[in-house]
């Protein structure tokens, strides 16, 4: 186990403990508000591809987004769960056509046929979960390690699209816990707004 890890379970666990508390008008309300403003992003509004997920629990509802990407023609991948925890996709046909995920964890994912994992590498954009984003860019996801294997397939392949990722307000932090690995997201949409971060972002 890394240094860092501690601190990192210790504020995903405050994180998740505030979304617990959320009051179910606020929980509801968010994901219409975030959809509208993560349309607006350059990124996204001229994107052909854009890899994304469906959300779960509590987290920053993303079913409106991926609604209204669809209907503008968007080509939405959505990630299917391997047995190693690694990601496939599928291609995004609507929620009628969502289903539950074959390694449950309450997990939606898109109907057959499924892409490989290589297949997040033609996205124009890409929109990750998480817990949390910090003043530099840097993410903190669930600790499951699938985001992590993406990033690095993105890398390798040479592919630098725009990460997204979905918040609430009081969210965004002056600094989360970080490793060598992890890489600097392009912006967070929260309700109260977006927030931009430098593609090569760097911790002090």
């Amino acid at each position: 186990m890394s240094d860092v890890e501690p601190g990192k379970r210790e504020l995903r666990r405050q994180i998740l403990a505030a979304r617990a508390r959320l009051s179910q008008e606020d929980a509801e309300k968010a994901p219409l508000v975030l959809s509208e403003r993560a349309r607006e992003l350059p990124e996204l509004a001229r994107a052909r591809t854009v890899a994304a997920y469906v959300s779960v629990g509590r987290e920053p509802g993303t079913r409106p987004l991926l609604d209204a990407l669809r209907e503008a023609g968007v080509r939405v991948l959505l990630p299917v769960l391997l047995p190693d925890d690694d990601l496939a996709w599928g291609v995004y046909g609507g929620a009628d056509a969502l289903m539950p995920a074959a390694r449950g964890r309450g997990l939606l994912e898109p109907a057959e046929p499924h892409l490989t994992p290589s297949a997040v590498t033609e996205a124009d954009a890409v929109l990750l979960p998480g817990l949390a984003v910090d003043a530099s860019g840097m993410r903190l996801g669930r600790g499951g390690g699938s985001y992590d294997r993406v990033l690095a397939r993105l890398a390798a392949a040479g592919a630098a699209p725009p990460l997204v990722v979905l918040l609430y307000d009081g969210e965004v932090l002056p600094r989360v816990p970080a490793e060598p690995h992890d890489r600097p997201v392009t912006a967070a949409v929260t309700p109260s707004g977006v927030h931009r971060f430098g593609r090569r972002a760097e911790r002090p």
